[in-house]
């Protein structure tokens, strides 16, 4: 199978707007929309580069924004389609996060990659995607990354889903000779039926460099979310503000970077 055929197979039996609806994924939702706010203003023409059902998309164009909506899984672009309303100013186009000619050099105010680095399994297709996006980026405009990061991965799936040592015995996971897991390689989820690429926040370094770009922000999106997902499901709002309050004072800090399962990289065009 190819890997966009492990992709349909995976989102086609995944609910991921219900993810970011519930409560526990309105975290994740939440900070990445905070973080688009601070810096969105009136005209901006945007471009979400895996755009999976249109989330982000729906939520900008029904604020008057122009977005381009690319995707490369056909079921969430007949979703993402489906979704949006008369008016909504969404131009949806099948597309490969590895080659985005079909769109000019910097035409857009903003652009997201949100999901294509989840699923690019080698270093060279990392920076081919990136070094798209920034292609059609505007200088001077504002780019988003979201990235997968290792060892919330490996807490709750390995340790707390009591699959570690199956992660081990598959070359997925690494521990090397002085006990350090995966010190050089954070987690080997590098085979398309794998689906998903980890990292830890050096490997987003080391992707950057030579780039033309300026990190403003670096985000634990989801930061302790998943670990506290029953509690958050169950809070009222009044408590539920309040914690997104405190998440939103943690979410940069350095040392809480590698306890999220999701981190946003902001960054501005040179």
């Amino acid at each position: 199978m190819e890997s966009i055929d492990f992709l349909t197979q995976y989102y086609s039996s995944y609910d991921e707007d219900g993810r970011l609806a519930s409560r526990h994924g309105q975290v994740e939702f939440l900070t990445t929309m905070r973080y688009i706010e601070m810096y969105l203003a009136p005209g901006m023409k945007i471009l979400e580069i895996g755009a999976g059902t249109g989330r982000y998309s729906h939520a900008l164009a029904r604020m008057g924004y122009e977005v381009t909506a690319v995707e490369l899984v056909q079921y969430n672009l007949d979703i993402l389609n489906f979704k949006t309303l008369p008016g909504e100013k969404i131009t949806a186009i099948q597309g490969n996060a590895l080659n985005m000619s079909f769109l000019p050099d910097e035409a857009y105010d903003m652009t997201f990659v949100l999901g294509p680095m989840y699923h690019l399994y080698t270093e060279a297709d990392q920076r081919l995607a990136l070094s798209e996006a920034l292609r059609v980026t505007k200088r001077g405009g504002l780019f988003y990354a979201a990235y997968c990061i290792a060892d919330a991965a490996i807490i709750q799936y390995g340790f707390y889903g009591g699959n570690i040592h199956e992660l081990i015995d598959k070359g997925l996971l690494v521990v090397d000779e002085f006990g350090m897991f995966g010190a050089d390689d954070a987690m080997r989820f590098v085979r398309p039926y794998e689906l998903f690429k980890f990292c830890r926040k050096e490997d987003i370094d080391a992707l950057l460099c030579g780039l033309p770009v300026s990190r403003l922000h670096y985000a634990a999106t989801d930061l302790f979310a998943l670990y506290n997902r029953e509690a958050l499901d169950a809070m009222d709002d009044a408590t539920f503000e309040l914690y997104m309050k405190y998440h939103f004072f943690l979410c940069e800090r350095p040392d809480f970077a590698g306890m999220t399962n999701h981190s946003l990289d902001i960054m501005r065009k040179l």
